[in-house]
């Protein structure tokens, strides 16, 4: 689907979409079109629906006459698998075209059908399909074929239907319609020891106008079940003979039984009847495996005897099957001819062993002894067997005449006979030996997978112990070198198993697609031959994701700070949240629990942010929850995180005076006041928080007026006390220019207030008509820095008032000098009279007009 949407958005102009028939806006104009139409096939005009000129916007798929409206196929043939998706192909599929019509130029829109055409045939993803059945199942038994066929065209093109060839009437093919399910339904009973491997041919046809159709073999293999028991075979020998001067250990024959089950079910013990003899017990034994028949001891026989063996072959389960052999003992006056035998080859128990795929090889010389009359016989092999005698010096050499195989064939018996003999002068008939060659076989073969890949996909969290898939391979060889077992590569991880002989991989516990999404193995198969043999085929798991994992917060609790002067829309910090999970399941949503509109997350970029003015002074402090949630299926997975959000303080609020009320306040001071007293207090209060709400608070004056001056005040109470005993010239109003300011940085903010002080004697509550006026300059207040004095009335500068103060004072001095002189001179001049009564004398206090000053 990415492909898909990456080759739409990169073609200029072009939307090209996949919608129902239902989906198409009504009234639009449309045209129908089938797929893979040459280039330059006229397939439809606009003439009949807009007026010209016309101008296709992307040529694309199709271009467009100007003029005439026509529209053809370009060089670019339409596919339509390659321009829908499959897994829309029910639905139409459909390409939006833009065009330019008309004489101003308007810009309208058509709707182009992709119509299917059956150009694609079905198809089977795996080569081959592999099924094993026990012989024993009933009629009727189905059995599911996982592999089905697809067809990428849509429609009926795209509708497929099954057959069955080659079964024979052993199998049909049953199709059910929802799923669609195809199943093999066994209609004949089955017998491995008739038939065990079943080779069809599944065929699926899709139902197009022109069929297209493809097929799998299936090979279908029987299991053997225990459902035959042993019988003697017809080759089985009824009677033997053997010369009375035989030696210990002469194998005299061999009695043959046959199971045509397989494995154990085949295994068959041979034994003698207790109906036997004594006798024959006696100089006979039996092997319970072979079957040889051999002498027990050497024989020394100068009368003919004949022995009768009852031999039982027994088989699992099985009643036992049972012969009779009837063994001659000829005395050795009437041996007549004898075939005498030198094995040269490897021999055990008078039977020659050859390992298969040798070149031609000497087994044994033979031998006639006789008298003269017997010699012009000779020997020969009968019957066709890939082996030759050559005479050489009287004697006959036993060879092979080419390689033996021991998978075509395993086991040989050679009947040699004289040809040529003397009858007449014989009562014996001509003597015939049999050589009994078993082929050894070789580990000559490798294990050999059906499949040398094998892929599945599986979703995690399985069941633990989970079956995934079944291995199988096969050995040529037979025994030991044919028995395959299986093992995983030592590096795969332990969560896997694969079963030593049956092939079947499980995956122990469940899987996890967030630790790994593809598991590659190697399952190897080995025979048990010397030196054993062994092939490999390799595994790919893709492991599903399911919607397990919920989206996780990095942290639980978020805390972020952020300055209350931030703009709306401020990046306040970053949501960190991940989800393990892949697709959709991976994919997350952000947003914010109901009941905070001051903040907003970005779900793509995960940033929060602010969407209002923040006011420190009225939240310092905003608590809030987000969520988030996956796009998972069938059901989103949610986590939620706590967000605090401290907003920092700035210095944006001045101090505010609380005392005085006004800067008309007044406050009468008894001139007796004790020095220490508090007599008033400056309380402000600042909104802001740490160092921009500490206050301090100062007098704005010149360092000599604040000397001079009997009030202070504490810069860090307010307080304003009494510094020293209030004299005659204290007398009167003292107005005080208080600076509160914060610490705030970078810049502090301020605020001032008049102290008005009376000292009078009288009790009288005083009031202002107007309010002090500062008169110095603003960088004075903003630095604290000693200020000139202040003024209610006047605007004369202390400069001018000093300047009028020293004139009057030498004014005076002169008036006092010329006075003094001038009572002096009349002094002289006029002694003094005595004079009686009182003088009154005035006191007139000493009281600066007009002049106040401040204290820092």
């Amino acid at each position: 689907m990415q492909k898909q949407i990456n080759t739409a958005t990169g073609a200029t102009n072009k939307l090209l979409i996949m919608l129902h028939t239902k989906q198409i806006i009504c009234g639009s104009v449309q045209f129908s079109i089938k797929e893979e139409l040459e280039p330059h096939t006229l397939v439809g005009s606009l003439s009949e629906h807009f007026a010209p000129p016309y101008q296709l916007l992307t040529e694309e798929y199709l271009w467009m006459n100007k003029s005439t409206g026509n529209f053809y196929i370009t060089e670019k043939k339409m596919d339509r698998e390659h321009l829908c998706s499959e897994e829309t192909k029910d639905d139409e599929c459909i390409i939006l075209q833009s065009v330019i019509v008309g004489p101003s130029r308007e810009l309208e829109q058509f709707s182009v059908i992709i119509e299917d055409i059956n150009d694609n045939a079905p198809y089977f993803e795996n080569s081959k399909i592999s099924l094993d059945i026990s012989e024993d199942v009933p009629e009727g038994t189905s059995l599911m074929l996982d592999d089905q066929a697809r067809d990428r065209d849509s429609g009926s093109n795209g509708q497929l239907k099954y057959k069955l060839k080659g079964s024979g009437g052993v199998f049909t093919l049953k199709v059910e319609e929802e799923g669609p399910l195809i199943m093999l339904v066994v209609q004949k009973a089955l017998d491995r020891e008739t038939l065990d491997l079943y080779q069809l041919q599944l065929v699926a046809t899709d139902c197009g106008e022109q069929p297209l159709s493809v097929s799998v073999p299936i090979f279908v293999t029987v299991t053997d079940v225990n459902d035959n028991c042993p019988s003697f075979s017809p080759n089985s020998p009824l009677s033997a003979t053997i010369s009375g001067d035989s030696k210990k250990d002469t194998v005299v024959t061999q009695v043959i039984a046959t199971d045509p089950d397989l494995g154990p079910n085949a295994a068959i013990v041979y034994s003698l009847s207790p109906k036997v003899s004594e006798r024959a017990k006696k100089l006979l034994t039996l092997s319970s495996h072979s079957g040889h028949v051999r002498l027990t001891q050497d024989l020394e026989i100068d009368s003919s005897e004949d022995l009768v063996l009852k031999v039982l072959a027994s088989g699992l389960h099985c009643p036992p099957a049972e012969t009779q052999v009837t063994v001659s003992l000829l005395p050795k006056a009437t041996q007549g001819l004898t075939i005498k035998i030198g094995f040269i080859a490897k021999h055990h128990n008078q039977t020659v062993v050859i390992p298969e795929s040798q070149p031609p090889t000497p087994l044994a010389v033979l031998e006639l002894e006789g008298d003269s009359s017997f010699k012009d016989s000779s020997l020969a092999i009968e019957g066709d067997v890939p082996f030759f005698l050559s005479p050489q010096s009287g004697k006959y050499l036993l060879s092979t005449s080419k390689p033996l195989d021991y998978e075509m064939k395993s086991e040989y018996h050679i009947s040699v006979v004289v040809q040529g003999s003397s009858s007449e002068r014989s009562v014996i008939a001509p003597p015939q030996r049999e050589i009994r060659v078993m082929v050894e076989d070789v580990n000559d073969n490798a294990p050999h997978f059906s499949q040398t890949g094998y892929q599945l996909e599986v979703e995690e969290n399985n069941e633990p112990a989970l079956t995934l898939l079944q291995v199988s391979a096969t050995d040529a060889d037979s025994g030991l070198n044919g028995r395959v077992t299986y093992r995983l590569d030592k590096r795969t991880s332990a969560i896997f198993k694969v079963d030593s002989v049956t092939g079947q991989l499980s995956a122990l516990v469940p899987l996890d697609r967030e630790q790994k999404s593809v598991h590659q193995l190697t399952v190897f198969a080995r025979d048990s031959g010397v030196p054993p043999l062994e092939s490999q085929a390799s595994v790919i798991i893709r492991v599903l994701d399911r919607n397990d994992n919920a989206p996780v917060f990095s942290t639980p609790h978020f805390i972020f700070f952020i300055p209350e002067n931030a703009p709306p829309f401020a990046q306040v910090g970053m949501i960190e949240v991940e989800d393990p999970d892949e697709g959709e399941n991976g994919k997350t949503e952000l947003q914010i629990v109901p009941g905070n509109t001051s903040f907003a997350v970005d779900s793509v970029q995960r940033m929060l942010h602010t969407t209002t003015n923040l006011d420190r002074e009225v939240t310092d402090c905003h608590e809030l929850y987000l969520a988030v949630s996956d796009n998972g299926r069938p059901m989103a997975l949610t986590s939620s995180a706590r967000v605090t959000i401290f907003i920092e303080d700035i210095n944006d609020n001045n101090p505010k005076v609380i005392l005085p009320s006004s800067n008309y306040s007044c406050l009468v001071v008894s001139p007796g006041t004790p020095v220490g007293t508090n007599v008033t207090k400056v309380y402000a209060i600042d909104e802001d928080s740490g160092v921009n709400s500490e206050i301090t608070y100062s007098v704005v004056a010149p360092k000599s007026v604040q000397q001079n001056s009997p009030f202070q005040v504490d810069s860090k109470s307010g307080n304003i006390s009494l510094r020293q005993e209030l004299l005659q010239e204290d007398m009167g109003m003292h107005n005080l220019f208080i600076v509160v300011r914060d610490n705030g940085k970078p810049t502090p903010l301020y605020t001032t207030v008049w102290i008005n002080l009376l000292v009078n004697k009288s009790t009288d509550q005083c009031h202002l008509d107007r309010a002090p006026t500062w008169t110095g300059r603003s960088d004075w207040v903003e630095s604290a820095s000693m200020s000139p004095i202040c003024e209610v009335e006047t605007a004369r500068s202390v400069q001018a008032i000093y300047f009028y103060l020293v004139l009057c004072m030498a004014v005076v001095t002169v008036v006092l000098f010329f006075t003094t002189a001038c009572l002096f001179l009349k002094h002289r001049k006029c002694p003094p009279k005595k004079k009686t009564g009182h003088t009154e004398e005035n006191e007139i206090p000493l009281r600066i007009k007009d002049k106040y000053y401040s204290d820092e």
